[in-house]
């Protein structure tokens, strides 16, 4: 339940009132409500308002009295998916008295005083925020010492990434002006709170200090039409060049159709994979017919995976289950039509003839485009996961500034400010993001065949992850900011029990370790792959499976490099790589191998779901056996030779392992969780009229 908290202490506006005749502050207390508040609370003192902090269960609405904004604006706040704590922030210049904020990444880094930001400030405190039940008694804290005019101060953040408040400090009376609310959003900041920015886009939102404020104010909420806007809003800001050109000129109406028809995000996204499904068969059925269709059916497959996020926005329909569902559905849609393009290549007698053990190429273009993809979807999600620390921890160590990686992060931060212009577009698409490659793929296979179409994914695929590599290796070693050290990395690295029993090689850092691990296996397949009887190289596979395992010896050693965030990808290829070269050697066909590793990247793209919901482990997490687990296992299936059903068995066994975790995670244990709830929210305050 949500508990709305009007602050009325420290405000100037606390006694206007609305054209309608009522006090600006009932107004608010109103909105709070249609907002989404289960519950809304005068608090006169920010004494109150930390009591009222101490007693909530649920997520706290915070806003003071000067705040002048469409309902959608507070609903958007309530709603927000971001993070669990989120603060209202305006574009409006800067001024005294009022709590100014800098932001990185949609993060806000640092509030306080406009002269204490020395320049950087990109925005001002709207004078609303959400704050999650995690965070509550650190606003408590905010609240106190803001209440006796002191500053909050933050320990150094720890090993795995905590913030512990210190005693409150110092006098915050005139170095922190403002109403009671600007001094607490600057407390929490302080207190080194993780803050997501959330923005005003076509709505109206301003603080007002008087009557004449309040008038021009209320003037231009009324000259926006509400709905028109959050339909406009349902529509990402910042997208890719055929997202926004292609797709997001008109799904916004279907959009708004499929809310008429009371479809939910979730069921929209079911309904883009069954178009997903249906492409990949009309890919693997060949013929020009079938072909065109089957691009028909992609693109509009990826209209929908637009519209289940843009309905989201527009409902305000969030869950964690839906993020993450999204994000599974996205990969296995994709790999899904690799597989029905695989097929359809292979159907089609295709290509440069046959390889071995069935692997024709096909299946062996559809297997390196997958793994190509996880492997940099690896990259992606731990570059963001560096990004976003470096924007909460700045850079301390040592190194001169104003090197390259200082000059590329400056250039591409304009880049990404002139948005529209052609370096921008270039910018991102050569990255060759998801609407790109499922144009690509449409065109090639509409306009050539499925093997085209498999070799123009690898090559713009292979070119952009050597691309945003380079540049994000270079700009990396500049932040110097180790983030897997913030986070649980065994069960990012993915290590079975036989990693973490493995004595730890130090000197050579876990990424070299890593990259060690994945040359054995690279070999092996390329052995494999060049030689006329792959069989004969079963004596091989201890030998790479040895070579394999040296990425267990960094398992143990801190993770804190300043390019340690490839470990997980680079453990991932590693995986890979060896797999294939197994099934490969084994003579398993290539419909097989590709289904084995599309398992092993459902599973790992779980982890990086969960990393960027900021989830714990899935519940059968220890039943996967670790990457070194497995491919002990499928070591000894290729000396048994035994690799087909071996492989079968064991990729099996982890789907299913994988769909209970699923339904443990998702199901189960929120049931629990609600039969068991607390209590009410307890009560504080003074309750509105």
């Amino acid at each position: 339940m949500t508990l709305a908290i009007v602050l009325a202490a420290g405000s100037s506006a606390a006694g206007l009132t609305t054209a309608g005749g009522e006090p600006l502050a009932d107004r608010l207390a109103d909105q709070l409500r249609r907002a989404g508040a289960a519950d809304v609370r005068f608090a006169a003192t920010l004494d109150e308002l930390a009591a009222l902090a101490d007693a909530a269960t649920g997520p706290l609405l915070v806003t003071g009295t000067d705040l002048v904004a469409h309902t959608a604006v507070l609903r958007h706040l309530a709603t927000s998916p971001v993070g669990p704590t989120v603060a209202l922030v305006l574009g409006d210049p800067p001024v005294p008295g009022r709590t100014a904020v800098r932001e990185e990444r949609g993060q806000v880094v640092d509030a306080g005083p406009l002269d204490a930001l020395d320049g950087d400030a990109t925005g001002v405190f709207g004078g609303a925020l959400r704050v999650g039940v995690d965070d509550l008694p650190t606003l408590a804290a905010a609240a106190r010492a803001a209440a006796v005019g002191a500053r909050p101060v933050a320990a150094p953040v720890g090993p795995a990434g905590d913030v512990s408040p210190l005693p409150a400090t110092g006098s915050a009376g005139h170095d922190d002006p403002g109403s009671a609310v600007d001094r607490l959003v600057a407390g929490l900041a302080a207190l080194g709170t993780l803050i997501f920015a959330q923005r005003v886009r076509l709505l109206v939102a301003h603080r007002v200090e008087d009557a004449a404020a309040l008038v021009a104010a209320e003037a231009a909420v009324t000259s926006v039409d509400e709905d028109r806007a959050e339909l406009r809003l349902s529509v990402k800001e910042r997208d890719d060049f055929f997202s926004t050109y292609f797709v997001s000129t008109w799904s916004p109406y279907v959009v708004r159709l499929a809310a008429r028809l009371r479809l939910t995000p979730t069921g929209v996204t079911v309904i883009s994979v069954l178009f997903a499904l249906g492409a990949a068969v009309l890919f693997g059925v060949g013929g020009r017919l079938a072909l065109v269709s089957g691009a028909v059916l992609l693109y509009l497959g990826f209209v929908l995976d637009c519209v289940d996020g843009q309905l989201a926005r527009y409902t305000r329909h969030f869950s964690a289950w839906g993020g993450w569902l999204d994000t599974m559905a996205d990969r296995a849609k994709e790999y899904l039509v690799y597989a029905g393009l695989g097929f359809g290549v292979s159907h089609a007698g295709l290509g440069f003839g046959v390889s071995h053990a069935g692997l024709g190429n096909g299946w062996a273009l559809a297997i390196a485009a997958m793994t190509l993809q996880t492997v940099r979807h690896m990259t992606d999600t731990w570059y963001g996961a560096l990004h976003d620390e470096a924007a909460r921890r700045p850079r301390t160590t040592t190194g001169a500034s104003g090197g390259i990686g200082d000059r590329l992060n400056a250039a591409s931060t304009r880049v990404q400010a002139d948005t529209g212009s052609l370096s921008y577009w270039l910018k991102r698409t050569v990255v060759f993001p998801i609407g790109e490659r499922w144009a690509l793929i449409a065109l090639t296979v509409a306009l050539f065949n499925p093997l085209v179409s498999l070799i123009a994914v690898l090559v713009w695929g292979g070119l952009a992850f050597a691309y945003t590599g380079a540049l994000r290796t270079l700009r990396a070693r500049w932040m110097w900011v180790p983030v897997l050290d913030t986070v649980d990395a065994t069960l990012h690295r993915d290590d079975g029990p036989l990693a973490r029993r493995l004595p730890v090689v130090r000197p050579m850092g876990p990424l070299t370790l890593a990259v060690i691990a994945a040359l054995g296996p690279a070999a092996l397949l390329v052995a494999a792959g060049l030689g006329d009887a792959p069989d004969g190289l079963r004596w091989a596979v201890p030998v790479a499976l040895l070579v394999l395992l040296a990425g267990g010896l960094g398992a143990g050693a801190a993770h804190n490099g300043p390019l340690d965030w490839l470990v997980p990808a680079a453990l991932r290829a590693a995986e890979y790589l060896f797999a294939i070269a197994v099934g490969v050697v084994g003579g398993a066909p290539g419909w097989l191998i590709f289904g084995y590793v599309f398992v092993l990247t459902v599973h790992h793209y779980d982890l990086t779901a969960r990393l960027e919901k900021r989830q714990a482990a899935p519940p059968l997490h220890a039943a996967t056996l670790g990457w070194d687990g497995r491919s002990v296992l499928l070591a000894l299936l290729a000396i048994a030779g035994v690799v087909s059903i071996g492989m079968a068995t064991l990729g099996a066994y982890l789907l299913v392992v994988f769909v209970v975790s699923v339904v443990l995670a998702w199901f189960v244990r929120p049931a629990r969780g609600a039969r068991a709830s607390a209590a009410p929210v307890g009560a504080g305050g003074v309750a509105p009229r």
